[in-house]
């Protein structure tokens, strides 16, 4: 009994550590995948699939004013998966999906025309005793999009999946806005690039600032997605830069080797992203030995 003992814990420990295995993997490859999504149709595309191994069935929504259109939905028959794409549902009549828009949180809920709208339940054929999750795409304060999850839903995954995708899309459409707000508030001593604005930069140098922005919402989503246990001790010990020193050196030596070498007006956007979806907008969060904003 002790040696079947010793090997049933064998097994379990094997099998436990090939799963975690093999989620990673499948994370790796949705985030390498979604990196090179050359427009939110593409992202919709692979966010569909990877979340749909999170999931019995998983959808993605581009949020247009008050209505969600229907991208893309796996776990569904052809032709159901082809009526999804000219799916449109009113926010006002699918509680759900309106309370992820406005609360930039993940919601749960029962499967019912009120939360979900006739159309979906339809489609996607919910039981009465059915729970969804869905899951904002939060890109510069805004949702452009939701994940809606179904079935035996690996929320973590999941969410993790969003969260990604929604650094990509940010980088895949920004807005003319943004760019120049993010030049004059970069925290770094006044050099000649603070004292440019958006529109005194040449076309070229607004084209490098925006991919440098994009490398930055991507590569720090990455971090949370890859080494997720590590971002949290780090958080709780206040010391972010302990617990992820290689990642983050290896991220601002490629950072400043592509951009700064590139653009004298770079701004360092890589830092700026990692004080606000990693330290939450504390600086201290990063902790003592973080060496700051490159210059």
């Amino acid at each position: 009994m002790a040696q079947l003992s010793d090997e049933v814990d064998a097994l379990y420990y094997e099998g436990r550590e090939h799963a975690r295995r093999e989620t990673t993997e499948q994370l790796n490859q949705a985030a390498r995948r979604m990196r090179q999504a050359a427009d939110p149709e593409e992202l919709a595309v692979t966010l569909a699939d990877a979340a749909a191994r999170f999931a019995d069935g998983a959808a993605v929504f581009r949020i247009e004013g008050e209505e969600a259109q229907g991208l893309r939905i796996r776990g569904v028959a052809e032709a159901t998966a082809e009526r999804f794409q000219a799916l449109r549902i009113s926010l006002s009549g699918a509680a759900a999906l309106h309370g992820a828009v406005e609360t930039h949180d993940p919601v749960t809920a029962a499967a019912s025309a009120a939360e979900l709208s006739p159309e979906m339940m339809e489609l996607a054929g919910h039981a009465a005793d059915a729970r969804v999750a869905v899951f904002p795409l939060v890109a510069r304060e805004k949702v452009p999009a939701i994940l809606y999850c179904w079935g035996a839903v690996q929320a973590a995954g999941a969410e993790l999946l969003a969260e990604l995708a929604a650094a990509v899309w940010a980088g895949l459409q920004p807005p003319a806005a943004e760019p120049a707000q993010l030049v004059q508030i970069a925290a770094a001593p006044e050099t000649e690039h603070q004292r440019k604005t958006w529109d005194e930069l040449s076309a070229e140098e607004q084209q490098v600032h925006l991919r440098a922005q994009r490398f930055a919402r991507v590569r720090t989503a990455e971090l949370r997605l890859r080494e997720s246990q590590s971002v949290q001790t780090g958080r709780a010990r206040r010391d972010l830069y302990g617990a992820l020193r290689e990642a983050i050196d290896a991220a601002r030596a490629e950072f400043h080797a592509t951009y700064f070498t590139a653009c004298p007006t770079m701004v360092d956007y890589l830092h700026m992203e990692m004080l606000r979806s990693l330290a939450n907008d504390d600086a201290e969060l990063l902790g003592k030995d973080y060496p700051g904003p490159m210059v």
